[in-house]
């Protein structure tokens, strides 16, 4: 069956199951939804077919991660994946010009009017953090599927990303997080090991990211410092719900640098390593987070954001989570499997999980030998963007999916209003809010 033809039939059936949804109750919100319709029989490859068939990508955002976005898209329908960039936006029109020349694609400034494209049928979001979730809202409210690079929401959008996540549960669309990690089976063979039992109760996990690099010149060049706020460049659009400033080549280029669009190495690189092991312990929220951190190695050109960031998570359960990192030294330790090149350790009362290769070791306490378990893929990141064209079609779903999403996007918040206030973070589940 042909992609376009499992899409439509699947957008039907969500159409139907949509109608009848109801407005999940705030104490529920964490609580796994059943699913919003029923996922009728779908192609399990998406095979090419003739143009008038082909799947409609339209990707927001055109600067590094776009044509990241736009590579994998690209190389899909290269191997023969049955999908075409049908559009692009971004707010620099000479940034639009190049991505929209070089895949013959639409050109819009607005989201608004990419999704308002009907031949845009899913929406790939590779835009400053603090627009993500705003466009996410706009795209599931206007029936398409989402790809959403990380981080989903910026670090002091809590309310934005509840009313996300609500609304695309609420709308049934497919939605993936951009933690191409998440391609790597190791994770999921080993949330399996661990869900039978295989080192017990969960206790203790740890996991990071070291890297050398400031995101200043060098990491997001300039592309033109006499750059001008106007028709060529929509600066009310970039800023959002962020404060307003006057126009600055540099926030707008280099906008990782700057507290209000980014928040360094706990929203840009945490959601990689943590993502996992969220999976893996299937621990929902944390209850409460700390954290300390600050610009150790580079306070130049007006950096604003840490480059060094550590926090401790504690789970409902006794669970707690180590996430390290600093962006001043690259060494990772032993072990180079997942983000950073880190592997994380998951410790239960009765053993030890850990990534040595392409194996998972499952280390009983005491002398007993390990027990090693072939990991059956690695990551590859353009598979990744296929299993989001996949579940698009079939309604299944994704390997790194909503509530995941939630979940770990709150204890990227907790961690930076932690060190914020220099106080502990805690979740209410049953309010929804963060409390420093």
């Amino acid at each position: 069956m042909m992609v376009r033809m499992a899409y439509v039939q699947r957008r039907s059936q969500r159409k139907d199951a949509t109608m009848n949804t109801v407005k999940t109750p705030r104490r529920s919100f964490l609580r796994a939804t059943a699913a919003l319709s029923a996922a009728a029989a779908a192609a399990s490859h998406l095979r090419a077919a003739g143009a008038n068939d082909r799947l409609g990508v339209g990707v927001i955002g055109c600067g590094g991660r776009g044509g990241s976005h736009m590579y994998a898209y690209a190389q899909l329908a290269q191997r023969g994946v049955n999908v075409r960039i049908a559009a692009v936006c971004d707010v620099y029109k000479p940034r639009l010009a190049r991505a929209a020349d070089a895949h013959k694609a639409a050109a819009y400034m607005r989201h608004e009017d990419l999704l308002a494209d009907p031949g845009v049928d899913v929406v790939s979001i590779a835009t400053p953090d603090h627009v993500h979730g705003v466009q996410t809202i706009d795209a599931v409210r206007a029936k398409k599927d989402v790809y959403c690079e990380k981080p989903f929401t910026h670090w002091r959008q809590f309310e934005v990303t509840k009313r996300a996540i609500e609304e695309v549960k609420k709308s049934g669309r497919a939605f993936q997080l951009g933690t191409q990690g998440m391609s790597d089976r190791a994770w999921h063979q080993a949330a399996a090991l661990i869900k039978e039992g295989a080192i017990g109760k969960p206790i203790h996990a740890e996991c990071g990211y070291f890297r050398v690099g400031d995101w200043g010149e060098r990491g997001m060049p300039v592309d033109d410092p006499n750059a001008q706020a106007g028709p060529d460049l929509d600066w009310k659009a970039f800023l959002g719900d962020a404060p307003a400033r006057p126009f600055d080549a540099s926030r707008f280029f280099r906008w990782r640098m700057y507290a209000d669009y980014s928040g360094g190495p706990v929203t840009d690189l945490f959601p990689h390593s943590l993502t996992p092991v969220a999976h893996m312990l299937g621990a929902g929220a944390p209850a409460k987070a700390v954290a300390v951190g600050g610009k150790h190695r580079y306070d130049l050109e007006g950096r604003e954001i840490p480059d060094t960031f550590n926090m401790l998570l504690e789970y409902p359960g006794g669970i707690t989570v180590a996430v390290l990192g600093t962006q001043a030294n690259d060494y990772q330790g032993t072990g180079a499997r997942g983000a950073g090149g880190r592997s994380p350790v998951i410790r239960g009362w009765e053993g030890t999980i850990t990534f040595e290769g392409a194996e998972i070791w499952v280390r009983p306490l005491g002398n007993k030998p390990p027990r090693k378990v072939p990991i059956t893929a690695g990551e590859d990141w353009i598979q990744h963007f296929h299993n989001f064209l996949e579940c698009c079609a079939s309604g299944k779903t994704p390997q790194s999916p909503a509530d995941l999403c939630f979940n770990v996007q709150t204890a990227l918040h907790m961690g930076m209003l932690a060190l914020q206030a220099d106080r502990t973070a805690r979740y209410d589940p049953e309010k929804a809010a963060i409390a420093t």
